[in-house]
């Protein structure tokens, strides 16, 4: 056991010194890219697997349907990047097989489906590299339910906390295992600053920051003080501490859930409370995510691969409505405001009251049967 203790001290020392030259070079920020004015911008196409190959497909067919001009002139191009399966992740040992991130590099922005993890094991989520190597440290979700009052934006901190070495954890065999926590000071204050900056540009008023400080006192408890640090810069909003388990009451409590507007949270609870808050609009195949950095952006499902579904023979009918929703959000970040209007306004009329639903099941309409009524309102047909 002697032995066991030395070598996981000195692994321990190797993960700190590796994480604090991290925080170090987050401190040498580049500038945020302006799509605007960018000449050519490349979209990666990257499937996935599981659902993630059925729903992209959809998501392919809208983005080629709207950026048909952009296409056409050369502002924008569409890129498959294949390779990022779970059968080519295992063989190749690697969350990100190396040839798949060299693509990744490679484009601006990626539209990606879901990726599936294996439980246990040492291979790493394929989201959590790709938030690392890309530094995708804001993933932002948004959730609207208007006749209910509801419209919340969640500001969840994408590339620290459980998640950064969540597979690289300590064990003595037989007797314990530890994972680690990080939080870094320039972690904190770059995704507290993206999302008071999306309150003010919002018109909003508030920020409700969500930890467990009083438990988790030094990591939480340095993401509290320092996301208050940065609200100092913005007089005009209200920031305000939440814990994290009466905020998840609060979001089911119709008598004090419309209060809230922006919502700042470290990784792990960012990651469970946008499901809560999902099912809540209608369920996670409804919600799209966006994960953004000053270089690159990654949108995507907030749902995973479904390996059930394709187990059952399911597939088909799986629910497309998450991929496009972050379609809608790609177009945005991208400076193409109009084209998403576009996509909005057909998403809504194919998911209002009493149009025909997906709903994972043969009961409903497949996959590809709600893209075709999509294009069709893309298209103005009746």
């Amino acid at each position: 056991m002697e032995t066991a203790i030395k070598a996981a001290v000195a692994q321990y020392e190797a993960l700190l010194r590796e994480q604090y030259a991290r925080a170090e070079k987050m401190k040498q920020a580049s500038p945020a890219t302006d799509f605007a004015s960018k000449q050519k911008i490349v979209i990666g196409l990257c499937d996935g697997d599981g659902i993630g190959p059925i729903i992209m497909k959809e998501a392919k067919r809208a983005a080629a349907l709207l950026l048909r001009d952009e296409i056409g002139c050369g502002r924008v191009e569409l890129r498959e990047i294949p390779g990022l399966t779970i059968e080519r992740r295992l063989a190749c040992g690697q969350a990100l097989p190396p040839e798949t991130l060299e693509a990744m590099y490679a484009c601006d922005v990626i539209l990606k489906g879901p990726t599936t993890t294996p439980k246990g094991g040492s291979l790493e989520s394929a989201n959590v590299a790709l938030r690392r190597e890309l530094d995708l440290y804001a993933n932002l979700r948004p959730v609207s339910v208007p006749q209910e009052g509801i419209d919340w934006a969640f500001f969840r901190e994408n590339t620290e906390g459980e998640y950064v070495l969540g597979s690289r954890g300590i064990e003595l065999p037989e007797t314990l295992a530890m994972d680690f926590k990080v939080t870094t000071v320039p972690g904190c204050r770059r995704i507290a600053r993206a999302a008071f900056e999306y309150a003010r540009a919002n018109g909003k008023t508030r920020v409700a920051i969500v930890t467990k400080a009083n438990i988790m006192k030094k990591t939480d408890g340095l993401f509290s003080a320092l996301c208050h640090e940065v609200a100092a810069d913005y007089p005009d909003i209200t920031a305000e501490d939440w814990y994290i388990d009466i905020m998840c009451a609060n979001l089911v409590n119709p008598a004090v859930r419309g209060q809230f507007e922006v919502i700042l949270l470290p990784n792990l609870y960012g990651d469970i409370i946008t499901d809560e808050a999902a099912q809540i609009q209608g369920g996670v195949g409804t919600a799209g995510s966006a994960n953004i950095g000053d270089r690159y952006a990654m949108f995507e499902a907030i749902h995973g691969s479904a390996p059930r579904m394709i187990e059952q023979g399911l597939g088909a009918y799986a629910n497309p409505e998450s991929i496009l929703r972050a379609l809608e959000m790609l177009l945005r970040h991208i400076a193409l405001p109009a084209q998403a209007g576009r996509l909005a306004a057909a998403l809504s009329a194919c998911t209002a009251e009493g149009q025909p639903r997906v709903t994972g099941d043969r009961d409903g309409l497949t996959c590809a049967a709600f893209g075709d009524r999509l294009l069709a309102a893309l298209e103005g047909a009746t």
